[in-house]
């Protein structure tokens, strides 16, 4: 078959590797211009299109995806399928062009966490198990017809840093299985509406306010939130006035007489914020204007105010 890849970031990367490496045809690989980035403001491309050129695949970078130019090229391409993973929303005319239709590889288990953010918001909403699913582009975002999916289960410890990382395997391996069924036509489409037994959970994008940490929740709920914001956008807080983003955590739930959002520190080794029910110990943080670094290496250089 002759396909068309779509995607931007690392996680795109691993499913049109894994194309590559079965001997897939890729005709073309389309990813966002460069960008400047940086305080040089130096052109930043993707990590889709450093791949892309260091396999010699044709690389399209368009401005906007309504562009007739555009179009027009993907026409001449004739591709049987388009694959999808990590990009933008896609006009019609686009993901309607193939006859076999446009895949897209979504970091959850669909129906639930149709959205932007499916990993933070599986860690942040406490979820035992993620997973990965194949479907078929459609008018509305994340609801076209299912083709395969896989489990992954989410560890107590696991961030959105390591489910990303389990999930971008994950969605590689199920990606080539998908493409391997259907040039066997042994693939049967699954209406989404088909398998909704439970109320929908979503996963819109992230803002910062989304981020900021509600110390009156219990000590479970803030835990979650931090991993599951971790490594980015992060989870933070106010500490003397200055914003602090807190990356990794520890639990201890156990009665304090701290009050929710205060907390005990001996200016050496341990830094602990009081939620509604227990502390959390802090283990890598950043202070507003420094380096992410661990609680120790803050607390030799930081002098709280009084």
């Amino acid at each position: 078959m002759r396909i068309i890849f779509m995607g931007t970031p690392d996680f795109a990367v691993a499913s049109l590797s894994a194309l590559l490496a079965a001997g897939e045809n890729i005709v073309a690989v389309v990813t966002p211009p460069d960008k400047p980035a940086g305080r040089g403001q130096k052109l930043h491309q993707s990590a889709v299109k450093i791949f892309a050129e260091a396999n010699n695949l044709p690389v399209l970078q368009p401005e906007k995806l309504k562009d007739t130019g555009f179009i027009d090229t993907l026409r001449s391409l004739k591709a049987d399928i388009q694959v999808v993973v990590a990009f933008r929303m896609l006009p019609e005319v686009v993901w309607n062009m193939p006859p076999l239709g446009t895949i897209n590889v979504h970091a959850s288990l669909l129906p639930q966490y149709r959205g932007a953010a499916p990993i933070n918001h599986a860690i942040i909403n406490g979820e035992k198990e993620s997973g990965v699913t194949t479907f078929l582009l459609q008018h509305e975002i994340d609801t076209g017809n299912i083709l395969l999916s896989a489990s992954v289960a989410i560890d107590e410890n696991d961030n959105a840093g390591s489910l990303h990382d389990k999930l971008m395997n994950a969605g590689a391996n199920t990606l080539i299985k998908t493409i391997q069924e259907l040039k066997s036509n042994t693939l049967q489409p699954i209406p989404q509406q088909d398998i909704i037994e439970t109320q929908l959970k979503h996963a819109p994008k992230i803002f910062k306010d989304d981020c900021l940490i509600d110390w009156n929740s219990d000590i479970q709920t803030i835990y979650n939130k931090i991993r599951g914001l971790s490594p980015y956008p992060a989870a933070f807080t106010y500490l003397d006035k200055k914003v602090l983003k807190i990356y990794i955590a520890e639990k201890e739930e156990k009665n304090n007489t701290l009050q929710p959002g205060t907390y005990d520190t001996d200016g050496k080794s341990y830094l602990k914020f009081s939620g509604s029910d227990g502390l959390l110990s802090i283990k890598q943080l950043q202070i507003e204007g420094k380096k992410k670094m661990s609680v120790e290496e803050f607390l030799r250089g930081y002098r709280f105010e009084s």
